[in-house]
């Protein structure tokens, strides 16, 4: 499994252009004086588009109604978009990745939206749980938790609202309290994507101590005993 996804970062290397900006940013076109400026996507945009498309309309698609009938999490689609390249498009090439930029994510996010809204956050609800790590994270930190994703499909989940603050960071009142080289971590959250089924998942909590946020990652298995998932809301 782990070639078949390195077969297709070498074919999507191919048409990308590894930066986090957008082509339109960075290219040095020759522009006739009172022309302005092209919106029209890059072949290698168009080709990331017409892939996410394809993979909406003969796979996504036929299946999508089911799927929001049974509340089924829709494994065997998440698979196949992380073997076709799909999935985790931020994390970057040091860590085995695609590295691209926003621009070229909303294409292939619009286009599975195309085919269901519902597969489509569970697809890119990863890039929640990846961004802090690839924003923040050292290098230990980033090929641990970003780089196994790229080896296999693999859901994280971003754990922020609770139930009395909303996605409001500055009412969090999930406490961490350090005990050793561990945390302790006491409160609730919901509305998590992925939740139930992250294999990690990045939690904001209040540090005890120093009186400030704090963001931390853990191995679903060393959340329990002691972590439970309550309810999976029901789409509407």
């Amino acid at each position: 499994m782990a070639a078949g996804f390195g077969r297709c970062c070498r074919v999507l290397r191919s048409i990308s252009r590894f930066h986090w900006r957008s082509q339109h940013t960075k290219a040095n076109r020759q522009r006739e004086p009172g022309l302005g400026f092209s919106f029209e996507f890059t072949e290698q945009q168009k080709e990331f588009q017409a892939t996410a498309r394809k993979f909406a309309r003969e796979e996504i698609i036929p299946v999508a109604a089911e799927y929001d009938k049974t509340g089924e999490y829709p494994v065997p689609l998440i698979r196949r978009a992380w073997e076709l390249g799909l999935m985790n498009t931020h994390i970057p090439e040091n860590c085995g990745g695609l590295g691209l930029g926003t621009f070229d994510a909303c294409l292939i996010s619009e286009e599975l939206a195309y085919g269901c809204t519902g597969v489509q956050t569970a697809i890119e609800g990863n890039s929640l749980g990846q961004m802090p790590i690839i924003i923040a994270g050292n290098d230990q930190q980033k090929k641990k938790y970003l780089g196994r994703m790229t080896e296999e499909p693999l859901m994280c989940a971003y754990c922020v609202t609770e139930p009395g603050a909303g996605s409001d960071v500055a009412g969090i009142k999930t406490k961490a309290e350090k005990k050793g080289d561990e945390y302790i971590i006491n409160g609730q959250k919901m509305w998590i994507t992925n939740g139930g089924k992250a294999n990690w998942p990045h939690f904001l909590a209040q540090d005890t101590k120093r009186h400030s946020l704090l963001a931390l990652v853990s191995n679903v298995s060393s959340l329990r005993p002691g972590c439970s998932w309550i309810q999976s809301h029901e789409s509407q």
